[in-house]
């Protein structure tokens, strides 16, 4: 018997104004799947990432995670549901009144299962696995981009949930760093077997990481395929998208805009 999905999407719209973002989108992620989600500026990823944890509302259709039906949930329902997902926002949502391990430390707190001591060393430890051992103590006004990249991170890996999306959790680090962050993504992974939703610009390293990669293009999805042949992916929109082409389909159809 064929396990239900972690994840569903069905027939989902979201508008903002007169602005169609997302048109009528159907998504299913099986439990422990890893999908990575790649399209041009404003395609409505992040919308996506919103949509499954129930921070925006839909104007059409429903969306199941983890068994729950999201849509039509008023805020206080949605609570036990959030402290089983990890988040790792595209502008970090840190809280600049806490520290560095203040931060980490919120989705713990808030979970209420383990002592101040046994948070602690969660912490400690999953700082030391982003390479931000010492800075515990920081305010977040303090930090480069790069280093908010990787405590927002550790906050959203720290609580081991059973959905994670990460987005963009690459952007503005270095490429070593980079290859860093996403092996600790995979172990965590493999640990924990959550199901991903990953939202990343960096096509070739995301492939690394994911089991498959769809394609968001005007507000549909229009390709989802192995990550491993992505840049062979048999849509035209999406080689061209992928292998960073000047020229073809893709730029012919947002000229025709």
């Amino acid at each position: 018997m064929t396990a239900p999905a972690a994840i569903r999407f069905s027939s989902v719209t979201r508008r903002y104004g007169r602005r169609v973002v997302l048109d009528d989108i159907s998504l299913e992620l099986a439990p422990g799947a890893r999908l990575g989600l790649i399209g041009p500026a404003a395609a409505g990823k992040s919308v996506i990432c919103k949509l499954a944890c129930g921070l925006e509302p839909v104007d059409g259709g429903t969306i199941d995670i983890l068994g729950t039906r999201v849509t039509g949930r008023r805020e206080a329902e949605l609570g036990g549901l959030r402290r089983r997902i990890g988040m790792l926002f595209q502008n970090y949502a840190l809280f600049d009144f806490l520290t560095v391990a203040e931060n980490v430390a919120f989705p713990l707190e808030q979970r209420g299962e383990l002592t101040a001591a046994e948070i602690a060393v969660r912490v400690t430890d999953r700082l030391r696995a982003v390479g931000l051992a010492g800075s515990e103590g920081k305010l977040t006004a303090e930090l480069s981009g790069g280093m908010k990249k990787r405590v927002g991170i550790a906050r959203a890996t720290v609580i081991d949930a059973e959905f994670v999306i990460y987005d963009e959790p690459s952007a503005g680090l270095d490429p070593v760093t980079t290859q860093k962050i996403y092996d600790l993504l995979d172990a965590d992974q493999q640990r924990t077997r959550a199901t991903v939703l990953a939202v990343s610009s960096d096509v070739t390293a995301l492939a690394t990481f994911v089991d498959e990669i769809a394609f968001l293009y005007r507000g549909k999805i229009v390709y989802r395929g192995p990550a491993a042949t992505i840049a062979d992916a048999p849509d035209p929109l999406v080689r061209q998208f992928v292998r960073g082409d000047l020229e073809g389909p893709l730029d012919e159809k947002m000229a025709a805009t």
